[in-house]
């Protein structure tokens, strides 16, 4: 999914783009809002944060992916006329606090608890530390998605020199950040808080200690070290690090960020970082504030508790855009993410593909496609769903794509690996997911005597029809055998002929009998797809027993 810096601004875009409510617009347009009357800076700066205390997840790939979103939507709406840049900034001078749970060598890493993750050795073996691990594998997943980003490491920024003003700045206006901080904390905690947080000299871990002095004139503080020794560092050089809500505000300050968002468990505190900004003479960025991540028990996703999926999973599975669709979509919305998530997004993200083409701008630039694919989505002719190929996978038991293409070339003419090798891909997709996730939960259950009744005549009524059938007429064929039996019959529905529709109940004792699964696609579809000989082969398995076995 690579990203493009060229856009196109033909004035039907720009006249959409101004009406457009899509929400990367709306932000955007609270960023132009924020020069109104004034020049704009040399360069616009948007900015994510990533704290690298355990291994990156999908969640620290979604900020970057909506903040480019957002940083596009700007570059149209100011025809591209000003400067910008995207900083991915890791915290990776933070202590580590605890041992993530999904790391090797754990024993080895808890004699450096408290040390920055920059000076923490990496458990992988692999890097310099575990920050710089960290760091390196979110970089990696940035780069496979073509992100136009620059990336940023505070204990770079902080041993640089880069942040040696503001951190000055910050010793001299002291009391105003403590003005500012002490209410928000417990009696307990405001007795021993300072926003300044120093390195040990001697065991290179980071203090949460009371200062004993501030001299705003040196640019230094005073603090006694785990020894109990009296000491005195300069706040510059990366001697010293801030605590975590001021070191927002002064980042932001520091730097000039103009938006960045967080996700929601940030939000009781965005007063707290832009006061601190504020009193550090900076202005406040825009903010877009998001929903949390959840895994399938509906718990917060943790990059140290490994829940959730991570990055890698999702792309075993399922192509890239297919994630960048998941994080588009209501992104102030809760959302599970887990492997069940993954077919509908593939399948929705060509479903919105397939539209764009027919849309005129003003849709166009509400489909989610457009912001993914930087204004110029993709033409590609996907004859088979997602959903249809996993359900063909299980009917099949195909272990390779050579069989499913079997299938899907003599039902869909003119259909090869070559010609469409998008839908090649979905392939070696399906049979993955379908072996590691959907083989495993597969029940199939034996018919009871009204169900066999039933699929004897699906069959019959099968064999009735040509050989190369399509998908309506298989369905309308299934329907009217449905609608003889009275316990498939909805009288809340009503058929063409005027009398009672079609249960779903019909379609799901289907799928639970011959594929072992709840749910599928479009019974139709399917057998078109899988032939009409071998459904009905497959009937008589079930029938006999032999499935359900």
């Amino acid at each position: 999914m690579a990203r493009s810096n060229v856009i196109d601004l033909n004035p039907e875009i720009l006249a959409a783009a101004a009406e457009s409510k899509a929400w990367p617009f709306e932000e955007a347009k609270k960023i132009v809002a924020r020069y109104k009357g004034r020049d704009f800076p040399e360069t616009v700066l948007f900015e994510t944060g990533y704290g690298p205390s355990g291994l990156p997840h999908i969640g620290t790939f979604g900020e970057v992916a909506r903040t480019s979103m957002v940083r596009h939507a700007f570059r149209i709406l100011t025809e591209d006329k000003v400067a910008t840049k995207l900083l991915c900034f890791s915290d990776d001078m933070d202590g580590m606090r605890k041992i993530p749970d999904n790391v090797p060598d754990r024993e080895m890493l808890l004699e450096h608890l408290g040390k920055p993750l920059t000076r923490v050795p990496d458990p992988f073996g692999e890097f310099e530390s575990f920050g710089h691990h960290n760091n390196n594998m979110l970089r990696r997943f940035l780069d496979t998605f073509g992100f136009d980003y620059e990336f940023a490491s505070a204990t770079d920024y902080y041993k640089s020199g880069r942040f040696d003003t503001i951190l000055k700045r910050v010793a001299e206006r002291y009391d105003a950040i403590m003005a500012i901080m002490l209410p928000t904390l417990g009696q307990e905690r405001q007795a021993t808080y300072s926003p300044f947080l120093p390195i040990s000299p001697k065991s290179g871990r980071v203090l949460y200690v009371p200062m004993k002095h501030v001299d705003a004139a040196a640019g230094a503080i005073t603090f006694d070290d785990e020894d109990g020794m009296e000491t005195t560092l300069p706040v510059t050089g990366g001697r010293v690090k801030l605590q975590w809500k001021p070191d927002f505000g002064a980042r932001w300050a520091a730097l000039g960020v103009d938006f960045e968002m967080f996700g929601k468990d940030h939000g009781p505190n965005m007063g707290v970082y832009d006061r601190i900004c504020e009193a550090l003479g900076g202005r406040a960025p825009e903010h877009f504030v998001y929903e949390l991540f959840l895994d399938e028990n509906g718990q917060k996703i943790s990059k140290s508790k490994g829940n959730g999926l991570t990055i890698d999973e999702w792309l075993a599975y399922a192509p890239t855009e297919s994630l960048a669709l998941y994080m588009f979509q209501k992104p102030r919305t809760a959302k599970r993410l887990y492997f069940d998530v993954i077919p509908k997004a593939v399948d929705e993200y060509y479903t919105f593909l397939s539209a764009y083409q027919r849309q005129d701008w003003k849709t166009r630039l509400g489909n989610p496609v457009w912001h993914m694919h930087d204004g110029n989505p993709p033409q590609i002719d996907l004859p088979v769903p997602f959903a249809l190929l996993l359900n063909l996978v299980s009917a099949s038991n195909a272990h390779d794509k050579s069989v499913l293409w079997g299938f899907i070339s003599r039902h869909v003419a003119g259909v090869t690996p070559q010609s469409h090798p998008e839908l090649d891909r979905l392939a070696g997709y399906a049979i993955r997911y379908f072996d590691d996730f959907v083989k495993p939960a597969k029940v199939y259950r034996s018919p009871d005597p009204v169900e066999r009744e039933a699929l004897q005549a699906l069959s019959d009524a099968l064999g009735q029809l040509p050989a190369d059938a399509d998908g309506e007429a298989v369905q309308n064929i299934s329907l009217n055998v449905a609608r003889k039996i009275e316990r498939y019959q909805d009288h809340d529905k009503k058929s063409p002929e005027g009398g009672p529709g079609v249960s779903v109940a019909f379609f799901q004792m289907i799928y639970q009998v011959l594929i072992g699964q709840e749910r599928g696609p479009r019974f139709g579809s399917f057998v078109a797809l899988y032939g009409i000989a071998e459904t009905r082969a497959l009937i008589q398995k079930a029938l006999s027993g032999q499935l359900a076995a």
